[in-house]
């Protein structure tokens, strides 16, 4: 009876530590299974505010947007023919210094107002940019104020007198510029942009990265079609990035940007506007600069070991090591060090190249033997 008594005391334990067990497993399942959906839930709230405010900035920028078509096929032609003339102006060198600003892809054509911008500017950053000295680029032409500036005055868009700056960028398939926002302390608001040539588009909210160039998802992404007139202000021109993308460029286009510049804009003095080079130029000058440090590092590091010759089975021994192999080293050891080279691969000292083309090789001195 004692024994039997004491089995049926053990089972019971036993039954109960294993509902104590299986209880404890079941909380600690329920626990990990509680984390999981708490941090499903917070990455579901985390995305869905972001998609908030990623569609709240798209709708601030698309109410700083104004576009209007006011040039038709016959206007736009006429237009992208005066493009062109200004084209081959600057290639005859008949503008100022500060007018042309080449680029691969893209060249710039400052009128009326030129500024520092980019690799130009001898401190870099956001309101570092300056304006040329009066008259150092060329007056707006006759043409961009009748064909141009004036319909938009007409239409109402901006008023009589506000443009007295004018660029003219003109890109190649593939051309592109980086995200930026035109500097408010030099220009007005709004920036008016005119586009020829061919449709493209305007990229909002695009971060670049290069080499090879890539392109983040925009926040917006504006068509542009040929003729048709642009409009930035408010939040699209002053807190988010616009950019032009290398993929929306599939042919030549070019755009003409009307803008007021500021009356206390800072300008640069004429000592040093005559060092400032285009900014494709000072971006070559930096790189060549960096690669010089590199190199001039990079021998410094090597200066202790350059007087060492690397030994590879293409090299030719130094004459040293060669003498010394031919007077204290028997035949097979030297043919037993080198057996891992294919005959092919070896080279012969210009020493040893000169000295044996004097001299005989022992099958001429045994064929003299034999005919004596």
């Amino acid at each position: 009876m004692a024994s039997k008594s004491s089995r049926d005391k053990m089972r019971r334990q036993s039954n109960s530590s294993d509902r104590s067990k299986h209880s404890r497993r079941k909380r600690s399942y329920s626990d990990s299974s509680d984390s999981r959906s708490s941090d499903e839930g917070n990455s579901h709230r985390s995305r869905h505010d972001k998609d908030d405010e990623r569609h709240s900035e798209m709708r601030k920028t698309q109410d700083g947007i104004t576009q209007r078509r006011i040039f038709p096929e016959g206007q736009c032609e006429d237009i992208e023919k005066k493009i062109d003339e200004v084209v081959k102006i600057a290639n005859r060198g008949v503008y100022k210094e500060h007018t042309v600003d080449r680029a691969p892809l893209r060249n710039k054509y400052f009128f009326g107002e030129g500024y520092t911008y980019g690799s130009q500017l001898e401190r870099k950053g956001p309101g570092m940019e300056r304006l040329y000295p009066k008259g150092e680029v060329d007056d707006i032409p006759d043409w961009i104020e009748d064909m141009v500036i004036k319909p938009i005055v007409e239409a109402g868009l901006v008023p009589e007198g506000f443009v007295n700056s004018a660029v003219i960028n003109d890109y190649m398939p593939g051309g592109c510029i980086v995200s930026h926002i035109d500097p408010p302390h030099i220009f007005d608001r709004p920036i008016v942009s005119v586009s020829f040539f061919s449709d493209s588009a305007l990229s909002f909210g695009c971060k670049f990265s290069f080499r090879p160039i890539r392109t983040s998802k925009p926040v917006l992404v504006l068509p542009i079609d040929r003729g048709c007139v642009t409009l930035l202000s408010g939040y699209a021109a002053d807190n988010i990035t616009h950019c032009i993308r290398p993929q929306d460029v599939v042919r030549r286009r070019a755009v003409i940007i009307l803008r007021k510049i500021c009356d206390d804009a800072p300008r640069l003095d004429p000592l040093s506007s005559s060092k400032v080079k285009p900014a494709f130029e000072s971006r070559k000058r930096e790189r060549s600069r960096s690669y010089s440090s590199s190199y001039s590092d990079s021998s410094d590091s090597d200066s202790n070991s350059h007087h060492r010759r690397k030994k590879t089975r293409h090299s030719y021994p130094d004459s040293r090591s060669y003498n010394s192999r031919n007077n204290g080293h028997s035949h097979r050891k030297h043919k037993s060090k080198k057996s891992h080279h294919s005959k092919r691969h070896r080279s012969v000292s210009p020493k040893r190249r000169h000295s044996d083309s004097g001299s005989r090789s022992r099958r001429e001195v045994k064929f003299e033997k034999v005919r004596k």
